[in-house]
């Protein structure tokens, strides 16, 4: 006799452990990013030390001043960030349907934690004028104890 569970009723089903395994590891890697970032942030509240990696810097260009600005203060006003630079006037050169383009454009400097740049990148894929906007990052690995609690607060909701 076979015992319970061991057996689907249907032919080339697989034992519901399988099922469950399965399940475990889709759910382990679909929450990773929260979990690590919970983590860090419990690193960090634990031994009062920065975690490399818990902030980023966000790097966007846009094609003027006002485009520039009106972007800053949408993801301030959302609370994305707390700070914004807007660097005036570099030079891009890049590939645009198979020709070398020159442009001058504005670079926004973004300084968010890691944890809200998916959604700052979704946000600003709306709201950009480009059709394939410059939206990268790269995590802060030191920075001032005293400004990153800043940053922190200025990005808490209300």
């Amino acid at each position: 006799m076979d015992r319970l569970g061991s057996r689907c009723p249907l032919s080339g089903c697989p034992r519901p452990s399988v099922l469950l395994c399965l399940l475990i590891l889709t759910a382990s890697f679909l929450t990773y990013p929260m979990l690590r970032t919970l983590s860090q942030q419990l690193l960090s509240v634990v031994t009062g030390s920065y975690v490399s990696g818990t902030y980023s810097i966000v790097f966007v260009n846009c094609p003027n001043e006002q485009i520039a600005r009106d972007i800053a203060r949408a993801i301030l006003d959302k609370k994305l960030t707390a700070s914004v630079n807007i660097l005036p006037k570099a030079s891009s050169l890049y590939y645009w349907n198979g020709e070398i383009e020159e442009a001058t454009e504005i670079l926004l400097l973004i300084k968010t934690k890691t944890s809200k740049v998916h959604m700052l990148s979704s946000y600003i894929r709306l709201v950009h004028p480009f059709e394939i906007p410059e939206v990268f990052s790269l995590p802060m690995d030191q920075g001032d104890v005293h400004y990153l609690k800043w940053l922190e607060e200025g990005m808490e909701e209300e």
